[in-house]
């Protein structure tokens, strides 16, 4: 075994892992180089010399004046080298990777061992240059220009059709954008701030979705959220066993039930508690239910009743049943986002499109044993001496990660899912979502209850803000033996706030949840400054809803939206090109003429990726048209774009609409962040 491992090498290892070499197609693409040298980093564990530092290394290195700038410094300029290689490559770059090269073919243990420092250097370096280089290409923050925009759009477009920032086969590894780094720690995970490298069978999805509120405040980072802890009474005839299934019985029997809640969605109930959470707040933005809490027959139904309140979201969990012989159910977490794209906006500009669905399957089967049979009193429907596995269909697992316009990025999960610890959970952990929500069904959601542990793993590290809700049906049949039920339907915990119990009062059938946004420190173990360019949630605000009198005010009828106008691939992929023709229009105007052929241009074929569809194709022509129309009318080209988007529907329908709406958002987003920096000086 020793002797295998000495003949191990950096090179080998990465060709076994990647079947490719390493050489200098990598300085290509940082997210490439970036997934090299944490791999060998990973395998060498190279990466804890930067705490306790072998013989002849010391961190960071004696040679360097200021280490973090450096390395800052090069990744920003190989960002624009590697749009335009007529421009300076870095020279640390170029000094770091010729020492790698050169040493690639010599023994991992010489750096395992911290035998060869200089090695241990440059990979260090070389790992936190291509991680720089990474920064913009999720979440879109601040950046001290425009230069490398055209880069960061290809970059986004990539990782939105092959779920990974780099162009290494994703059942290799995925490198994806990281949104949190652990405040603390000295795993591998936190040695960087913009990226991560994941080897999984996991597919992973990022979705670009810009709807956030109108302005450019920065104190308007907050949102409602309503929840709904429906059904709010469960009966046990709604748990059924699927005939037949009941296998083993002669030692550990186990069978299959089903949850088909005997109370229908009531659409007027609905309506009636928005009208009373309006009475509180502005807006609703987000209506959220718990697991299996409606049909998915209902679904177009609700989003189109939402619409009529402008609420903006619709996170709910959605049970099918089975669609033919042999089939088993389904059962989902459905995020419904309104082609508005727009929070708090008003009602009158609502649409009939068919909002955009993300759909986001459970991976874990429910499993009721003897105690839960007894704690839920479901004996008469389900025999306490046989386990009980819940007979949904499972899926190849997926992970789905939302970016919203107003620098949220979301991550659904359905009950089990969230407490087990997979690959989704190491996926979840290394990117570090700003919200993890999970719709439950399950008892009361106490803070001494199984929820509120995974919760907290996830609040600690890496610092997501996590959500969970139960029905009030559920959380009222939960009675242990000599104890009460409990209200509490829900809970929210934060890096920031902690713990909140979220109890459903006597007569309300809803709960306003407000979360407030701010902007924190994402910091990396490596050396590098602190840097304030990541937001956090936290809650700050409760009310009880209870519903209005009598039948809702607005009249709701039923009906089947249009068309969608752009699928939710397409709709990520316009906005990943509209933030980076917002960053160019505001900081490098000459670069947009440049940014928009590259919409068009033949890019894609070098990365081997699909050219854009023709609905596509026909928005980014309307962009191309809305932001020439506005620089023929303006001197300046950052503050025509922003007045000609203003109004989202300008007189526009359609495509059109929709397109200038994602401008619109994207333009202010930028401008968003821009005001907070300079109150944020202004304090300094």
């Amino acid at each position: 075994m020793k002797v295998a491992t000495m003949e191990l090498t950096p090179a080998a290892v990465w060709e076994a892992l990647a079947g490719t070499e390493i050489n200098d197609d990598l300085l290509e693409w940082p997210a490439d180089l970036f997934a090299v040298t944490d791999v060998i980093l990973e395998r060498s564990e190279a990466y804890r010399f930067v705490f306790a530092p072998a013989d002849g290394l010391h961190w960071p290195p004696d040679r360097f004046a200021n280490w973090s700038e450096a390395v800052e410094a090069a990744g920003r300029q190989w960002t624009v080298w590697v749009e335009d290689h007529d421009t300076a490559f870095p020279d640390l770059l170029r000094e770091e990777w010729r020492v790698f090269r050169e040493r690639v073919d010599q023994p991992l243990e010489e750096l395992a061992e911290g035998r060869d420092s200089r090695m241990c250097e440059a990979v260090l370096t070389l790992h936190a240059i291509a991680d720089e280089a990474c920064a913009g290409l999720g979440t879109a923050f601040d950046l001290p220009n425009g230069k490398g925009c055209i880069y960061r759009a290809r970059g986004r477009e990539l990782l939105a059709r092959t779920g990974s920032l780099a162009r290494i086969e994703p059942h290799h590894l995925r490198v994806l954008p990281k949104v949190r780094t652990p405040p603390n720690g000295t795993s591998l995970r936190s040695f960087s701030r913009y990226a991560c490298v994941r080897r999984s069978s996991v597919e992973a999805k990022w979705h670009r979705m810009p709807a956030r509120r109108t302005g450019t405040d920065p104190r308007a980072r907050h949102a409602n959220l309503l929840l709904l802890p429906w059904p709010l009474r469960v009966r046990e005839s709604d748990f059924r066993p699927l005939a037949g299934s009941v296998h083993r019985l002669a030692k550990e029997p186990f069978g299959l039930f089903e949850f088909s809640p005997t109370e229908n969605l009531d659409l007027d109930l609905m309506g009636r508690v928005i009208e009373a959470a309006l009475e509180e707040v502005d807006a609703v933005d987000v209506v959220l239910l718990p697991e299996s809490a409606v049909a998915e027959s209902d679904i177009n139904d609700i989003e189109m009743l939402l619409e009529s309140y402008g609420v903006s979201a619709l996170i709910t969990g959605v049970r099918q049943p089975s669609s033919e012989p042999g089939r088993l159910p389904g059962n989902w977490v459905h995020f419904g986002l309104s082609p508005r794209l727009e929070k708090a906006g008003p009602v009158t500009h609502s649409t009939s499109e068919q909002w955009f669905h993300i759909r986001q399957n459970k991976h874990h089967r429910w499993s009721l044993d003897e105690r839960q049979i007894y704690q839920y009193h479901l004996g008469g429907a389900l025999h306490p001496h046989v386990r009980w596995w819940e007979a949904v269909d499972v899926p190849r697992r997926a992970i789905h990660f939302i970016e919203l316009g107003d620098e949220i990025t979301m991550v659904c999960l359905v009950c089990e899912d969230l407490a087990r610890i997979d690959d989704v959970g190491e996926i979840i952990r290394s990117v570090g979502p700003t919200v993890v929500v999970t719709p439950l069904l399950d008892g009361p959601q106490l803070n001494s209850r199984w929820a509120a542990r995974y919760a907290s793993v996830l609040a600690d590290d890496p610092g997501s803000s996590v959500l969970t809700l139960s029905s009030f049906g559920m959380v009222q049949r939960c009675r242990p033996h000599g104890r009460e039920s409990s209200p509490v339907i829900a809970l929210w915990k934060d890096p920031v706030r902690g713990m909140r119990e979220i109890p459903l009062e006597p007569g309300a059938q809803g709960v306003l949840l407000t979360v407030c946004g701010d902007r924190t420190t994402r910091r990396s173990a490596d050396g590098r400054r602190p840097i304030d360019n990541v937001t956090e949630h936290f809650d700050v605000a409760v009310h009880q809803v209870r519903a209005s009198k009598g039948s809702a005010v607005k009249e709701f009828h039923p009906a089947i939206p249009a068309p969608r106008l752009l699928e939710v691939d397409e709709l990520t992929i316009l906005t990943s090109w509209a933030q980076s023709l917002a960053e160019a229009a505001v900081y490098e105007p000459e670069y947009v003429e440049r940014l928009l052929a590259n919409t068009q241009g033949t890019w894609r074929e070098a990365f081997q990726l699909p050219r854009p569809s023709p609905t596509l194709n026909e928005a980014f022509a309307i962009m191309a048209r809305a932001v020439r129309e506005v620089s023929g009318k303006r001197t300046t080209t950052k503050v025509g774009a922003h007045t000609s988007c203003r109004d989202p529907w300008s007189g526009e329908q359609g495509l059109e609409g929709l397109v200038r709406r994602v401008l619109r958002a994207t333009i202010e987003q930028l401008r968003t962040r821009q005001a907070a920096e300079l109150e944020s000086k202004e304090e300094e």
